[in-house]
């Protein structure tokens, strides 16, 4: 049992799927995991582990925003030994190329956190995706025809900021979205040893205005639940 996973040795399996929603969490268990069992309810930050095709795969609730995430996976990685970790959440698009309910596989994070600031002393790091599993998540999203997006991503720390269109200057040099956690995700796997990838789907874009339902984002968006687990376990 960690800080805030009251999970014992062995509930938690090697591969973990991280959605921002704990909520989320509670529908890929109940929706795709085989005999799902919930390990963890601590500030209703729900984590199941059950099977996938034959293999053992948990979900964690990570929270909103860096600091949240980074509790989470550094407890995963730290106390439970979980190897193999893949964010599901939503992202705002800066491309009006990519549109809503687009998927989107990030290759890096850029970010305007402080947090790896302090963490290596003002220098700066690059947070990477696990090649392996961005290769397999891309494979396995194209062979079903969803067409998904590959590219560096944006982890905000603010999501009402004071420079409401301080986006377009990610935009301007290639970043496809914005979400706020994915960042710290890849800088703790570099840290641990580990693999780790970032799936997204939109659920607004910046450029037009069109955006998605609170509902619709909680309980659909099964594309990339699906790829995510199809990597996860592959």
């Amino acid at each position: 049992m960690s800080v805030h996973i009251a999970a014992g040795p062995g509930d938690i399996a090697e591969a973990v799927l991280l959605p921002g929603d704990p909520l989320r969490a509670k529908f890929i268990a109940e929706n795709f995991l085989e005999n799902p069992k919930q390990y963890n309810e601590v500030r209703n930050m729900f984590g199941y582990t059950g099977t996938y095709r034959g293999k053992k795969i948990s979900v964690q609730g990570t929270g909103m925003g860096i600091p949240s995430i980074s509790i989470y996976v550094n407890e995963l990685f730290r106390d439970y030994g979980v190897k193999r970790a893949i964010r599901v959440g939503t992202a705002g698009s800066i491309q009006e190329k990519i549109q809503v309910r687009d998927l989107v596989l990030a290759m890096s994070a850029c970010t305007d956190s402080g947090t790896n600031a302090v963490r290596f002393g003002g220098r700066n790091f690059a947070p990477t995706a696990d090649f392996g599993l961005l290769k397999t998540a891309y494979e396995t999203a194209a062979a079903r025809g969803w067409n998904p997006r590959t590219g560096p991503v944006v982890s905000s720390d603010m999501f009402y900021t004071e420079t409401p269109d301080e986006w377009r200057l990610w935009a301007r040099f290639g970043c496809l979205c914005v979400e706020m956690e994915c960042a710290e995700l890849y800088t703790l796997a570099a840290k641990y040893g580990r693999e780790a990838l970032c799936i997204l789907t939109i659920s607004d874009n910046l450029v037009n205005h069109e955006i998605t339902t609170a509902e619709e984002r909680q309980n659909t968006f099964t594309r990339m639940m699906e790829v995510a687990l199809d990597t996860a376990v592959s």
